[in-house]
């Protein structure tokens, strides 16, 4: 039977059992699962979507997941905004064209992030715009190999920050959630000079996936002090490395060594197979060069654009520019941490 383009179907995946299916029975990472689909859409107001490939009997075979964002820059189509990387699920070109066709279909800029997936690569529609690195660690060796695998300085780290009497514990709560984020504000703003995403997008986190027992937050405790916090998320047999912030001050104590050794071993007790440590900007050498410490396997995230010839839906692309100015100026240390707050809760959207 010849293909074509009426097998495919647009869908929700946020609450489609096709489509709960399709992810759970074929190759898929935790930024296509139905509860991170939904964080995007409680907290951003998306229109998420999926578009499907149905066979002669009618089954999901295929599939990707979408936003569609219209607002003052105008329509695209985003795959997936906020996420690490969003491979498509398909196996076969044939099907992937249909998919691909599916998207160009909208007459509108289409952004991807495949990484394990390499089929959109060589889709002549798309033009790779930028690139990132991925680390991940394959977590089917006893966990005395997985500690002796480590470099000798994390090692050491992880020796200083257990003689130190740094304590690890689970939080359980919202109010847990909120005292991450009041250091995930505060690294971003100082640190980084950057906004933070809004405090409803990790509540949504914590009652769409961490409430569900499908991820844990941990934090390091010292001397009757939270100095540094670690979410984790599970989808599979993956347990992925998502956020983490700490207080600079504290640094010397080796924390953040500690917080992922200690998400490595909670998934290896937990039969997780794979440890997702996440995407690193490709000029983040630093942040590159210490997780190699860890020993993992090292692979990129390719970033593909599609822009129509004639982008009739693209306005206002004079404002681009403003977003990163007003970036500067709520991140000044002179304004209150509350205003730099509401400033993202504000704009983050729009950095799509």
């Amino acid at each position: 039977m010849s293909l074509s383009l009426n097998q495919v179907e647009r869908l929700d995946p946020r609450t489609s059992s096709d489509w709960l299916k399709l992810v759970q029975s074929y190759e898929s990472g935790v930024f296509a699962s139905p509860a991170w689909l939904r964080v995007l859409g409680k907290t951003y107001d998306f229109d998420v979507s999926a578009y499907v490939v149905r066979d002669s009997s009618g089954a999901v075979v295929a599939g990707i997941p979408y936003c569609e964002i219209d607002d003052i820059f105008g329509k695209r189509i985003v795959g997936l905004p906020f996420s690490d990387f969003s491979d498509p699920i398909v196996s076969s070109p044939e099907h992937w064209t249909l998919l691909s066709e599916a998207l160009l279909a909208h007459q509108a800029p289409v952004t991807l992030r495949p990484l394990h997936n390499v089929l959109p690569l060589d889709d002549p529609n798309f033009d790779q715009v930028n690139k990132a690195k991925w680390h991940g660690l394959d977590l089917t060796p006893e966990v005395e190999e997985l500690r002796a695998n480590l470099h000798p300085q994390t090692r050491r780290g992880l020796n200083k920050s257990q003689r130190e009497g740094v304590e690890i514990i689970g939080l359980d709560d919202l109010t847990g959630m909120r005292q991450f984020f009041e250091l995930h504000l505060g690294i971003r703003k100082n640190k980084y000079r950057l906004l933070a995403q809004p405090y409803s997008f990790f509540a949504n986190i914590w009652k769409c996936i961490l409430q569900e027992q499908a991820g844990v937050l941990f934090a390091a405790r010292y001397d009757g002090r939270f100095i540094a916090m670690a979410m984790f998320l599970a989808w599979k047999d993956t347990f992925h490395y998502k956020f983490s912030a700490s207080l600079s001050e504290y640094l010397k104590l080796r924390v953040p060594d500690r917080l992922i050794w200690e998400g490595i071993s909670y998934a290896k007790e937990n039969g997780f197979s794979a440890f997702d440590m996440g995407l690193s900007d490709w000029d983040q050498t630093g942040l590159v060069e210490y997780k190699r410490k860890f020993n993992p396997q090292e692979k990129t995230i390719s970033f593909l654009r599609h822009n129509p010839m004639n982008n009739s839906s693209a306005k206002n692309t004079n404002l681009r520019p403003w977003l990163p100015r007003a970036t500067r100026l709520f991140t000044q240390p002179w304004i209150p941490d509350g205003l730099t707050e509401g400033a993202g809760a504000a704009l983050y959207r729009y950095f799509t």
